[in-house]
Formats: structure tokens, sequence, C-alpha cells
């Protein structure tokens, strides 16, 4: 049992299953509580919530097209069927990959998958593993080692994972990742489509398309969501991370409103120029999608050999391809909360910078700001019915509210707050230090030639002041012309003193001729 515990320190152990074992609470050390948790098993809940969401969208978008090729508007058919299609097909794929389906005898899930159905029975799946776990003791498969967070202090501490929990897990990093894909190839351009065409055809098929709008901005909120959530737990692996409902709340205020301002944003400036929202969108798309490749060349670093065992380089390269333009879709819309690192095994910058996000922020603000004058100056007359200098107001508020949002999450509700090296605080202090720095030197170098004049015109003045110690004596002022020297108050000192010398000897003298005589 001794061995058991100290090879659990050490490392993941994976364990045939075997006769359960007994639960040790504490070694002997007293650094790792051994914790058994077969029986709780959660409800898959994000699996659930992400297989309503795609669904109700898939249903709505099928909805709309049939309504646009009644009314023979195929161009919002068209996109409105392609922006539904293309991110149903990369979940599949997505969905394949991670189960690694390929090599298993599973003709009625790959069929599924081909019916674009695999979400659907992905998540009966899940359902029918939690509905099972618990019912019979499960032997456990590994022991998860972690750190839980408890007043600022990492406590290590072990899990036995069973069957059942494995399984789910394996769903719902599935799901994470779906939720994403789905969120934003698929429900970002689809909301930015549908709120061009309710601006252009003058609010036809309204209720069909507002219904659409709804989902597709839940969704993009909930993938932001889980991107979020899903770069804290990549960056603190170590630890057993819980977020907090007030996180989340924070979280969902911060994400909506940064997702809304963005879009209207792009909208507007799409229905007043046209053709200019080609080029803004395709630099945005191609900067984000560059920008992790040109650091990977800069830092000459390889590709990460442990994406997938069976992939050559070529496969490598199309898999990062496909991670850095996911990455560069999320990032034109909102921010992606991680930076990608091309040359290391997870993909992930592990150190958050903060000069980062405040440069990046900074200019997705002036963007959007941009974006919204040019409106102004060239909107249309369909708006001379709405107040446009209080809708480009709204925007700047709404997204400074965003911004404010972040910032109280990383301030106050982060779940790894307290790990972190520096913080909001620290940064905005030390910006502030820097920009008031060179404010300082500017009055301590104003201040120096003042006091220099001040030295100057004052210092000839206490060389002629008379000594409190001796009233008696008088001093008298030479005119400028005739200035002593600088040591010549000491020399008149001198003179005084061999004078009062004389003539003390002068007076001794005197009277001893007097005695003599």
């Amino acid at each position: 049992m001794e061995r058991k515990d100290t090879a659990a320190e050490n490392e993941i152990v994976e364990v045939q299953p075997q006769q359960h074992p007994q639960p040790a609470s504490k070694p002997e050390n007293g650094d790792v509580v051994l914790v058994i948790n077969h029986s709780q098993v959660h409800l898959p809940l994000s699996v659930i919530l992400a297989t309503v969401l795609w669904c109700a969208e898939v249903v709505c978008a099928s909805i709309l097209s049939k309504l646009y090729h009644d009314s023979e508007d195929d161009t919002w058919m068209g996109l409105t069927i392609a922006f539904m299609l293309i991110p149903a097909v990369l979940i599949q794929l997505t969905l394949t990959f991670i189960h690694r389906d390929l090599g298993m005898d599973r003709p009625l899930v790959l069929f599924m998958h081909m019916l674009m159905l695999g979400p659907l029975i992905r998540c009966i799946e899940a359902l029918v593993t939690y509905g099972r776990a618990g019912r019979q003791e499960e032997p456990y498969v590994t022991i998860s080692r972690k750190k839980k967070l408890k007043k600022g202090k990492g406590l290590p501490m072990e899990w036995e994972i069973g069957h059942s929990e494995r399984r789910l897990a394996v769903h719902r990093n599935a799901f994470k990742r779906t939720a994403i894909i789905q969120a934003f190839l698929g429900s970002t351009p689809q909301l930015t489509l549908q709120l061009y065409v309710t601006i252009q055809e003058k609010y036809v098929f309204f209720h069909a398309r507002f219904i659409l709008m709804i989902i597709t901005l839940v969704s993009i909120t909930y993938g932001a969501l889980v991107c979020s959530v899903l770069a804290i737990n990549i960056k603190y692996d170590e630890y057993k991370v819980r977020v907090r409902s007030h996180a989340y709340l924070c979280m969902v205020l911060w994400r909506g409103l940064e997702i809304a301002t963005r879009v209207v944003s792009l909208v507007l400036f799409c229905t007043a120029l046209n053709l200019w929202i080609i080029p803004v969108g395709l630099a945005n798309l191609l900067f984000f999608f560059f920008l992790p490749w040109v650091e990977f060349w800069v830092r000459r670093g390889s590709l990460p050999e442990n994406v997938e065992k069976d992939l050559s380089k070529v496969g490598t390269v199309v898999v990062l391809s496909m991670v850095t333009l996911l990455y560069a879709c999320i990032n034109v819309f909102c921010w992606s909360a991680v930076q990608l690192n091309l040359a290391d095994h997870d993909l992930i910058e592990k150190k958050p910078r903060w000069n980062r996000v405040a440069l990046y922020y900074s200019a997705r603000f002036a963007e959007n700001v941009l974006l919204t004058v040019l409106w102004y100056l060239y909107k249309s007359d369909f708006y001379e019915y709405v107040c446009a200098p209080l809708l480009v107001v709204q925007l700047v508020v709404c997204y400074g509210l965003a911004v404010f949002f972040m910032l109280l999450f990383y301030q106050f509700c982060h779940p790894c707050r307290n790990l972190f090296h520096h913080n909001v605080e620290d940064f905005l202090s030390c910006f502030c230090c820097r920009r008031s720095k060179p404010k300082e030197k500017d009055v301590e170098e104003q201040r120096e030639p003042s006091l220099t004049e001040d030295k100057e015109e004052a210092s000839p003045e206490p060389l002629l002041e008379p000594a409190k110690e001796h009233p008696p004596e008088s001093v008298v002022q030479l005119p400028p012309d005739d200035e002593p020297p600088p040591n010549a108050h000491v020399d008149q000192i001198g003179d005084r003193e061999t004078d009062r010398v004389e003539d003390l000897v002068d007076t001794v003298d005197h009277n001893s001729v007097k005695v003599e005589a």
C-alpha cells in the first residue's frame, strides 16, 4: 500500500481493472489526499446545451432558407445555407477525429455523421453513459492528480477516474470544441448576414429572422464563454479549476456586449459602404491567421509531434492551419483569451501578456469607432428616423462596458487570480507610472534652472551680512564693482583677530613698562 501511495505522488498511474483499493485519506508526508468519487457523476449539461443550440440554429436556418426560396431571394438563401452547412461538416469531422471512430466498428455512428446528425447521436450516447453510471461499482482505470486552490495555496489531491467518468469527459471536451466551431464559423457570419438583410429588406420575414438572430447571438456568447473557460483550463492544467456563478455572469456580460457591438459596427459600415467591407474583413482575417505563423518562423521552432501520432508532417500542417483559421475567426469578432504558440506541444502560450490584451482592445475600439463614424458620414435615407449620434454613443458606451466587465473578471472573478504574477491593477499602475515619470522629469528640469538662478542671485548677499554674534562691529557694504573675492569674508575675520591680538600685546607691554618705572 505504501508503494502505491509513493507512486501516486509522483505521476498519474495507469491501472488495470483490479480489486477496489482502500481509500487513503493522507499519506505520511501529508501532501496528497486520495479522494474516491465513483458515485459522483455529473449530468453533461454542456453536451445537452451545445446540441440544443446546434439543432435550433439548423432548424431556424432551414425554415428561413425555405422562406427565401419562396420569395425568390436566391442570394440570401444560398448564403444562409452555406453558413449552416460549412460548420456542420467541420463539426462532424471534429467529433470523428476526437472519438477515433474511423478505426472502430461503429457503422451506425458513422452513418449518422454522414447524415449531419453526429451531435445528436453523441448527445444520446452521453446521456446513456450518464444513466448507466453508478448502478454498479466500477474499477478505476486512471488516477488524476491535480491541485485544488484553497486560500491562495495549491492543495495536491488525487481522484480515481472510472470508465463512465472518462467517457463523459471525452464527450464534454469534444462538444466544447464543436461549440467554438459552431459559434465562430457558423453563428457569427449568420448573425451578421441576417442583420444586414433585415436592414436592406426593410424587415421582411422579420419574426423568423429575429428568432434566428437571437439563437445565433446566444450560440456565439456561449462559444466565447467556452473559449474563455477552455483557455483557463489549458493554462492551469495542473489545477482543478472551478468557475463560480458570478464569474459566469461577468463573462456573459463581457462577451455579449463585445460581440454585439462588433457585429453592429460591421453591419452598419456594410450598409453605407458595401464594397469596402470585403477588404476590412479580409485584412482582419489574414492578419490573425498569419500572426501565429510569423511568430513561429521568428522563434525558429519545430512542428509539435504530439498533435496526432498517425499524422504526417503534411497532416500536422493541415490541422495547425485549421486551428489558426479558427483562431483568426475568433479574433475578428472578440478576444480569443489565448495566444497561439505553434512550437509548443499544447499550442498555447502559457505566459499571459497584458500588453497584448491592451493592444488588441485599443485597436479594436479604434476600429469600431472608425467604422461607425464612416457609417454616420455615408449613411442612407433608411436611418432618417433613427437618432444617429445617439446610436454612435451607445455603441461606444457598450464596448466600454464590455472592457469594464473584462477587467472586473480578471481582477476579482478569475478562478486562478491568486496565481497571477501581475494583475490588472498592477498593469494599470505600471502604465500610469510610465506616463507620470516623463512629467516629473520635465518638472524637475524646469525647477533646476530656476534654483540655480536663485542661488546665483542670492549668493553675494549673505557674504556681506554681519554676524549676529558680534553686534557692535560694523560692516561697510561695497558697491557691486568692488565685490570682494569668494574668500573675502574669511580674510576679514582673520584680520580682525590679528588686530585684537596686537592690541592685547601692546596693552601688556605698556603695563609692564609702568611697573618697571
